[in-house]
């Protein structure tokens, strides 16, 4: 169960984050916090499941690097396996399960574009099934922020 405080930290960290040389105490003085009490909610609401992940979002295009979406179609008796052999790869973002025939996606991320097909390649002969890759065409900026 969250409290005020932290839906106040949640809503207000999605926005933006300081950049400067504290960032975490130029947050909590924003709200109303000193510096530890935020670090110590941040790490609650992370080991909690509260929140799933906390950082920065880079454009990996922007720097060189390309990302990917992909979907795999898992026997529901592998989903656990096929997920943990996926997740071993450094380049993948997040995954989530879908009730679809194509049940498992993810991202891939990686500073280098030739990177993308290597890992597909390595899912695909660690796992012996298809990788369907769907890479983008055009970027639509939606400025997505759930409020807690």
């Amino acid at each position: 169960m969250i409290d005020m405080t932290d839906r106040r930290i949640i809503n207000a960290l999605q926005g933006g984050f300081p950049v400067c040389e504290h960032p975490f105490a130029e947050a909590a003085k924003s709200l109303g916090l000193d510096e530890e009490e935020l670090l110590e909610r941040i790490t609650k609401l992370r080991e909690t499941g509260v929140l799933t992940r906390f950082g920065p979002m880079y454009n990996a295009e922007a720097m060189g690097g390309a990302f990917c979406l992909c979907a795999m179609a898992v026997p529901q008796a592998r989903i656990d396996a096929v997920v943990d052999q996926v997740n071993a790869h450094a380049e993948v973002a997040h995954n989530y399960e879908r009730a679809h025939e194509l049940n498992v996606w993810f991202v891939l991320g990686s500073d280098d574009p030739g990177r993308i097909d290597a890992v597909i390649d390595e899912i695909e002969d660690e796992t012996g099934l298809k990788v369907y890759a769907f890479p983008k065409e055009h970027e639509f900026f939606i400025g997505l922020k759930v409020d807690a």
